[in-house]
């Protein structure tokens, strides 16, 4: 059981299943169709391929039951199916724990920071500006796509996108920022950097030797890999 409630807890998918089948009872082809049409596919991962085993672990587990099959021509009868009190239960506590409670996520982005040094102080500026230009676009493109609704939609059906746009705002921001910082040359340890990069640019296959490498990161302030 606890190995399903991990499951559960981590999958945006399972949780919009329980609240779309709160509204309504629905097949499966209906729920992704209703998800996608009130665009939820900014904030959930859809698709045929990961919907029904979250809706066959969401049975399994009695969060949600089989009502009948719909028949539409000569076409496979479809299962629908509906929420159940516990099923209910588990949404509305899923929804306090997700809201109230801030969780380490892992970005490839931030992976991507976490070994800066890999590439160079100039390319790393060319790079970091090119995410700027897209992230600017993928906030006028989100804007575009919202502004149409504000007028008429109330705004706490509204709130993911502008949480969304808050944040790419706010990476923008951070990356300019960067970007700045590193090609003005106060961003601290931007010499060892350099130095890193002339180093590795001696060994283009890899291979530095040990005693190069070790003595290098040990002037840098870290630990050689241990033995």
């Amino acid at each position: 059981m606890a190995a399903q409630r991990a499951f559960r807890r981590v999958n945006p998918l399972a949780l919009a299943v329980l609240m779309v089948l709160w509204e309504r009872p629905m097949h499966p082809y209906q729920i992704s169709q209703t998800l996608k049409q009130r665009g939820k596919e900014g904030s959930v991962r859809i698709n045929f391929g990961a919907l029904y085993p979250v809706v066959e672990s969401l049975l399994k587990q009695g969060f949600i039951e089989v009502v009948g099959a719909e028949q539409d021509g000569n076409r496979p009868a479809r299962t629908v199916y509906r929420i159940t009190g516990a099923g209910a239960a588990e949404a509305r506590d899923w929804m306090r724990e997700w809201l109230s409670e801030p969780q380490k996520e892992y970005p490839r982005f931030m992976a991507a920071l976490s070994f800066l040094p890999a590439v160079g102080p100039e390319e790393a500026i060319a790079l970091l500006r090119h995410r700027v230009a897209m992230l600017d676009k993928q906030i006028a493109e989100l804007e575009e796509l919202v502004a149409p609704a504000r007028p008429w939609l109330p705004e706490v059906l509204l709130v993911e996108s502008n949480y969304e746009t808050r944040m790419l705002e706010a990476e923008r921001d951070f990356v300019t920022e960067l970007a700045e910082r590193i090609e003005s040359g106060v961003l601290g340890g931007l010499d060892a950097w350099r130095q890193l990069t002339e180093l590795s640019a001696r060994y283009p296959d890899g291979g530095v030797p040990p005693e190069v490498s070790d003595k290098f990161f040990e002037d840098w302030g870290m630990p050689k890999p241990p033995e």
